[in-house]
This record gives structure tokens, C-alpha cells and sequence, in this order.
């Protein structure tokens, strides 16, 4: 009840703001991209498409919004910038002649009305797994709440091997004659039989992601050859499945942090790693907790070595977010409960050996950690080179 009131408010200010600004959305054809995992990777990649044949686009994601080559911050911890702070980019992309807009679309953007106003040509959902049920409460909310953004899409496309597809085509009614589906198997509407495409980019669920940029772009009419093209030269964003050490050891940072994920991205690293997977994570404070146990089970499923840390703790105790991630761990590996973040990646790197894997995830391109009281400057980025030259001083 307390949501809905609060909703209501956040239309009005939606509505405000698309006054003082103009309408700015009027001018674009608008792709809109939610889902749990994978959203800013097919984000970037309809854009990088887009941009790679000729077209003038501007992107809104988590990593931040690019508007006419310019990168700007979208703020600590968002990925849907608040009503006015969107419009104003919005409005200065129409001023710069800009035509495409690729915007990162959450369920929070989406039920508290951030995107009102905005009329989605393509709105594409990656897939619809186990995070934000604090908010949400079910599943099946869950998927009613990303489903605004196809029923009020032009064109929608889904992903037909996820879970979310038969709630979507029946319970949530979709309707048929604006779907389109793309998938692994000959039953979708886009699969790698019907638009096979070479990446460079690293495991089975970045297959799913450039299925769906190839499917948005397909229904922009872009030529096939032009997004192959695309797809070949892209590099995946920040913070996305991101080697940033290769030597005796190597190291990686994603930002990785539902149990979904860990799941495609430590069964990928586990068929192809020798050596020992040390995996390094927390779970964020005052966020769905239900889903801390998977994260330690399926982590401990595919790593050999788990240091549980700190992931933006806010109010709640780092030591009961590890107890209740610790509690999912079913198979017999080393545990370390490291509290403070950086001391758990100096000791990860530290004990790497030959042929390890290092995984660090959750925090990726965020400048901040939140302890609770106020936003404290972060950089994973910094404090894994820190950690590595570190062991060169050491050696």
C-alpha cells in the first residue's frame, strides 16, 4: 500500500518533468532492454550495432549514459536515472540530432513510473530469475512488473528458453501478433540456425544476449550483414565478464550478483578451468535476502575456494549476510569469511597459484560502497591492481 502511494507520486513527478523538458523521447525510436541478468551487455550491444551501421544513438545503462560520444555518470548504484535527471539526458540527446535511444530499463524504473512517458518501439526482456523479491515479493509480480514494459512496446521480444515465457504468453497475455522470440532451439524466431554470428565474447549466456540485440535489430531492420559486423567487433562493457590479469593466474571482474548468474558464469569458468576457481563475494544489505543460500550453494557448487565479504552491507551486519550466504554451502570447500572487501581480494590473489582462477563479483564498475550511513569511494578495478602489485613487492 505504502509502494503504491509512493508510486503515484513518482508519476507526477514523471509527468513534471516530461513537461519541463519537452517530451524529448518523441523524437527517438526507443528500444527499451529489462531482465534480471544480461541487461547491460545487450544494452551496449544494440547500441554498438546501431552505432557500427551508421546510425545515430545514444545509450542509458548502469555503466553510465553516452550521448554523442560523450560518457556521463548516471549515478551511485542506479541503472534507470530518476524521471528528471532522464529526461535532461534525453533532451540533450534530441538537441545533439541523436535518433536511437537504447535504454536500460528495471523493474523499480518501470512500477515507480521513471519511464512514463516514453514510447517504446522495441522493449526486449533477456530472462526473469530469482532477485528483488524484497521489493516484488513473488515471482510472478516479478514478471507482471516486466511485462509493462512489453505490453507497452510496439514490437516485443522475449526469451523463449526462460522460465518467464509461459507466464508472459498466457497469465500476462502478451499479445502474440507483437511477439517475437529468440533462443537456442529452431522454435524461436531467432536461434544460431537461422542467424549464426561468430563473438569473441565468453560463454553461453552472451549467446542469449546477442541473440536478443540480433532480434532488436532485425526488427529495426538493419541489415543482417551490418549486425554481424557489430557483434564481431564488440567488447563487452565494463565490469562484464572483464580478464583483467592473464598471467600464471588470471583474474576476473563481473558484476555478477544473483544466484542466475553466478550460475552461467561459474558453469562456463568451471569447463574450462584447470586450475582452482577462487571466488570472492558478499550479497548487498537491505536487498532480497531469500536469495543469499543459492548464492552460496551454487557458488560452492562450481568454485574450490569461496571468500565471503562485503557488498554494500547498508544497515545490516556483514558477519549475518555471510552466515546466511554460508548457509546455502552444501559441497565441502574452503571457506573464508573476510569482512572487509579489500582485504578479501589482496587474500585471493595472494594465495592464487599457477593456472587459478581468480573471480571477484558483484561491485564491477561501482565508484561506492554503501556501509549504511553514507556512500564510501570504492574501485574494484583499483583494488585488484593494488592486490597484484602487491604480490610483485612480495615476490
Amino acid at each position: 500500500m505504502w509502494q503504491d502511494l509512493k508510486n503515484i507520486y513518482h508519476l507526477l513527478v514523471a509527468f513534471l518533468a516530461n513537461i519541463y523538458y519537452g517530451f524529448p523521447s518523441r523524437k527517438f525510436i526507443v528500444i527499451g532492454v529489462t531482465g534480471t541478468d544480461g541487461k547491460t551487455t545487450t544494452t551496449s550491444l544494440i547500441y554498438h550495432i546501431l552505432r557500427t551501421a551508421g546510425k545515430k544513438a545514444l545509450m542509458i545503462s548502469s555503466v553510465g549514459a553516452i550521448i554523442d560520444g560523450k560518457e556521463y555518470d548516471v549515478g551511485f548504484h542506479v541503472t534507470t536515472p530518476s524521471s528528471f535527471a532522464l529526461q535532461k539526458f534525453l533532451k540533450q540527446a534530441a538537441d545533439a540530432g541523436l535518433k536511437y535511444l537504447v535504454l536500460e530499463t528495471t523493474s523499480h524504473a518501470l512500477d515507480q513510473y521513471r519511464v512514463f512517458g516514453i514510447h517504446f518501439n522495441v522493449g526486449v526482456l533477456t530472462n526473469i530469475t530469482h532477485e528483488h523479491l524484497d521489493y516484488h515479493k513473488t515471482y510472478d509480480e516479478y514478471v507482471k512488473t516486466k511485462a509493462k514494459l512489453l505490453n507497452m512496446s510496439k514490437v516485443a521480444i522475449v526469451n523463449r528458453d526462460d522460465k518467464s515465457f509461459v507466464l508472459l504468453s498466457s497469465k500476462f497475455k502478451v499479445k502474440s501478433s507483437k511477439l517475437k522470440t529468440y533462443g537456442m532451439g529452431k522454435n524461436a524466431d531467432v536461434n544460431p540456425y537461422n542467424f549464426p554470428f561468430s563473438t569473441t565474447l565468453f560463454g553461453e549466456f552472451n549467446k542469449y544476449n546477442i541473440l536478443a540485440a540480433v532480434s532488436v535489430c532485425k526488427a529495426l531492420d538493419i541489415e543482417n550483414s551490418k549486425i554481424r559486423n557489430g557483434i564481431k567487433s564488440f567488447k563487452p562493457p565494463k565490469g562484464r565478464e572483464d580478464i583483467v590479469y592473464k598471467n600464471s593466474f588470471s583474474v576476473m571482474i563481473d558484476f555478477a550478483h544473483t544466484p542466475n548468474a553466478f550460475e552461467v558464469v561459474l558453469k562456463d569458468l568451471r569447463a574450462n578451468i584447470k586450475g582452482r576457481i577462487i571466488h570472492v563475494f558478499g550479497s548487498a544489505g537491505s536487498r532480497d535476502a531469500t536469495k543469499r543460500p543459492l548464492m552460496g550453494k551454487i557458488s560452492s557448487k562450481y568454485a574450490d575456494i569461496l571468500i565471503l565479504t562485503a557488498e554494500d552491507p547498508r544497515r545490516e551486519p556483514v558477519e549475518k549476510i555471510i552466515n546466511e550466504i554460508a548457509s546455502g554451502i552444501t559441497d565441502a570447500k574452503e571457506v573464508l569469511r573476510i569482512y572487509d572487501r579489500k582485504k578479501a581480494i589482496f587474500e585471493a590473489i595472494k594465495m592464487a597459484k599457477k593456472g587459478d582462477f581468480v573471480l571477484v563479483t558483484g561491485k564491477s564498475h561501482e565508484k561506492s560502497m554503501n556501509y549504511g550511513h553514507s556512500e564510501q569511494p570504492w574501485d574494484e578495478y583499483e583494488t585488484v591492481k593494488s592486490a597484484l602489485e602487491n604480490i610483485k613487492h612480495e615476490n
